[in-house]
């Protein structure tokens, strides 16, 4: 990554910064001389983070976002140690706070899309007819006697047209059966009315 970037952001340099006629050439000399500096900067940057990184994480038995923030500010107090302790812990403090931004910025990205992939259900309005009838309970069903069962058993089907006599000559043949069928009966409740659930 940084050697492809490097040569074209010297490249864009190179041309620019080179008179006429030895534009091209300027550019070529400027990639050769600049890009693999900054893909060895990126290489040992990468490999120093990713140390530090992997040493959190075995410390802290934990994988979150805390590891990245530690791994980028040793990172950048290890490579600026040279310049001294004064700069080495300026510049840790600024790697630490460049990759707390980074990771933050995931965090609230990947909320942003998570979000927008499960949507939280809407509140429905205080004004609407529905929620007065979904808070009621509701009613009791009616308790349905075996006589209504099989008094409507013929006519309730498709075909109750065609074969609703012979279940009729057939249950009126058994006269035992639609005794103990009457004995059976229950009385149902009343209906409420809609006033009773306002």
């Amino acid at each position: 990554m940084g050697a492809v970037g490097g040569s074209v952001i010297h490249l864009l340099k190179g041309l620019h910064n080179s008179p006429n006629g030895a534009r091209i050439s300027g550019g070529m000399q400027a990639v050769r001389s600049n890009a693999p500096r900054i893909g060895g900067s990126f290489a040992v940057w990468g490999t120093v983070f990713s140390i530090t990184s992997c040493a959190a994480v075995s410390v802290r038995q934990k994988e979150d976002p805390w590891n990245s923030v530690v791994a980028g500010a040793a990172t950048h107090g290890f490579l600026h140690l040279r310049m001294g302790l004064g700069v080495a812990g300026r510049r840790a403090v600024y790697g630490g706070c460049l990759l707390a931004l980074i990771e933050g910025g995931a965090l609230m990205l990947n909320r942003v899309f998570d979000a927008n992939k499960n949507p939280p259900p809407r509140p429905r309005p205080a004004h609407d007819p529905s929620l007065a009838t979904a808070a009621t309970p509701c009613p009791p069903r009616p308790a349905v006697s075996p006589a209504d069962v099989a008094s409507s058993s013929g006519g309730g089907s498709w075909f109750g047209g065609l074969f609703g006599k012979e279940e009729e000559k057939a249950s009126s043949g058994s006269g035992g059966r639609s005794e103990v069928l009457e004995s059976f009966e229950v009385p149902s409740p009343p209906v409420p009315s809609s006033s009773e659930y306002k």
